[in-house]
């Protein structure tokens, strides 16, 4: 993985539900459906971050052609820095996957958790792990089982599901992947990033810094994640484009 410094203070970039394909993501882009990984990079280039952190739902889907697989593994291979990627409901880690199809396991600076790693990556020059479980199917799963414990200073879990508050969880038409205030506050993460939903939030209790990223192209920015050398957490929205 490449690293960077940024005086002691370590910085992720948090995205999701890119949804990078040969159609309506990329008519929003003149034609290229990789103008979001695209746009996302650059941002995370210009922030200085040291990791960039996608969670789920980088690809709409497995048939995405061969043309935007190449292109979005060069804005990888280009990137400058490391992408830790968590494979969603829509891009699963499945045996004919896009991430097998298309090498992304080759890439030096990406790490892909349920193909490259199994479950976390380190990064022990910043005495961090970053963990999640990766949809392996298109069917239902529980996102944050299994907690990973601490075994470094900085704690960062992914998932990509379903958040419900405690005074909707018994609702019977509940969606799949679901997430709860227990699922999030037993992570015992620094920062939960969390992918699903089209929308930026903060969930849960507090217990956990638990954040939605929100689709780049439907709120048109990034969580930036501050881990400072005093221990602090600052999470802000930086904009993906900046206009002239």
């Amino acid at each position: 993985m490449m690293l960077a410094s940024n005086g002691g203070e370590i910085r992720l970039v948090h995205s999701s539900d890119l949804h990078v394909d040969d159609q309506r993501i990329a008519a929003l882009h003149d034609g290229d459906g990789t103008g979001v990984l695209r746009d996302v990079l650059v941002a995370a280039r210009r922030l200085a971050a040291n990791i960039v952190l996608l969670c789920g739902d980088t690809f709409d889907n497995h048939q995405v052609t061969a043309a935007t697989i190449d292109r979005a593994g060069q804005l990888l291979a280009d990137a400058g820095l490391a992408v830790v990627i968590l494979p969603g409901n829509h891009d699963p880690a499945t045996p004919d996957s896009i991430w097998l199809r298309g090498r992304f396991g080759e890439i030096g600076n990406v790490a892909i958790l349920g193909i490259t790693n199994e479950r976390s990556v380190a990064f022990l020059p910043y005495d961090l792990e970053i963990w999640g479980n990766a949809h392996r199917d298109y069917m239902d799963m529980a996102p944050l089982a299994d907690p990973l414990p601490r075994r470094v200073r900085w704690h960062i879990a992914l998932g990509h599901g379903h958040y419900e508050p405690p005074e909707t969880w018994a609702n019977p038409l509940r969606p799949s992947w679901l997430i709860s205030d227990r699922m999030i506050a037993d992570t015992q993460a620094d920062y939960l990033a969390l992918g699903h939903w089209d929308r930026a939030a903060q969930v849960g209790d507090g217990a956990v810094p638990a954040y939605y990223s929100g689709s780049p192209d439907y709120v048109g920015t990034v969580n930036l994640v501050r881990l400072t050398a005093g221990g602090e957490v600052l999470v802000s929205r930086e904009r993906v484009r900046i206009e002239n």
